[in-house]
């Protein structure tokens, strides 16, 4: 959308969230007979803690940019549950909270585990923001070894395939697949100026590695790194996957990453993971 429909778009968000409260909901005292549902103008500008006049302006769609502080006001006076929220700031071209972000990133669901439990002999495994591994299934554990730990990120994804020695040997495009995996990251981490635990560990991969620090200071950025690998297991021999990525409905920030295994592949996991079970 354009400039003028995010405002509008912003301005009719407002509105229907405040019709929706009641005084008593927010704890305001009840006042006279109302000829519109909801909250009055005033009332809302007063729980945020902004001006009426300012408050007024944004909700007609004019041009004002409020800031991530008078945003998070707006989002307790109205009850904005989480997606609420996000919707919130996508709209008003802020970037959601860091806090906010890392409480989504542990959102994981029965909902989803079972999902990927389904998705076995294919390998699978959910990454927050920060590319974090937070679940995955016996296939994408056998295949990339998460519950094994390398600190002090264990479960990031870009750090093990830097750290682990294995990772070099396992994949046979190891470096192209590095590279892009930097430029990914980097996608990203644009997305979240000032976050620290971004910068936590960035500064710690340019500490232990001369590639990566070599990659980043090259600037590339690259999509979500889709399309065919092949890897070298050293029991299994040769794997061939198709990785695709897909988004969860919980918030954007949470993403499943698949790697669908052709026949042959499938067939050589499914008769480990029978065989360890």
């Amino acid at each position: 959308m354009d400039e003028l429909e995010r405002r509008q778009a912003l301005a009719a968000f407002l509105r229907t969230r405040r019709t929706r409260l009641q005084p008593a909901e927010v704890g305001l005292p009840a006042r006279s007979r109302r000829r519109t549902p909801g909250l009055r103008r005033e009332e809302v500008a007063e729980l945020a803690n902004i001006g009426v006049s300012w408050y007024t302006l944004l909700e007609q769609g004019h041009d004002v940019h409020p800031s991530r502080h008078v945003l998070q006001s707006l989002a307790q006076a109205l009850r904005l549950t989480t997606a609420e929220e996000q919707h919130l700031f996508l709209l008003a071209s802020q970037e959601l909270p860091a806090a906010k972000m890392i409480v989504e990133e542990a959102q994981v669901t029965p909902a989803l585990q079972r999902v990927l439990d389904a998705l076995t002999p294919h390998p699978a495994f959910l990454i927050g923001r920060r590319w974090d591994v937070l679940t995955w299934n016996r296939a994408a554990d056998l295949l990339f070894h998460f519950h094994e730990p390398y600190p002090p990120h264990s479960r990031n994804v870009v750090w093990r395939f830097f750290q682990r020695e294995e990772a070099r040997k396992f994949d046979l495009d190891w470096e192209r697949q590095a590279q892009n995996l930097v430029a990914q990251f980097r996608a990203d981490y644009a997305r979240y100026p000032g976050d620290a635990s971004f910068q936590e560990i960035i500064a710690d991969l340019q500490r232990v590695s001369s590639q990566f620090r070599l990659w980043w200071e090259q600037q590339d950025v690259r999509g979500l790194p889709d399309g065919p690998r092949t890897m070298h297991h050293p029991t299994l021999g040769m794997l061939e996957f198709d990785h695709v990525t897909f988004q969860t409905s919980i918030t954007p920030d949470l993403r499943v990453k698949v790697y669908v295994a052709s026949p042959s592949t499938a067939s050589k996991l499914e008769q480990v993971l029978c065989s360890s079970s």
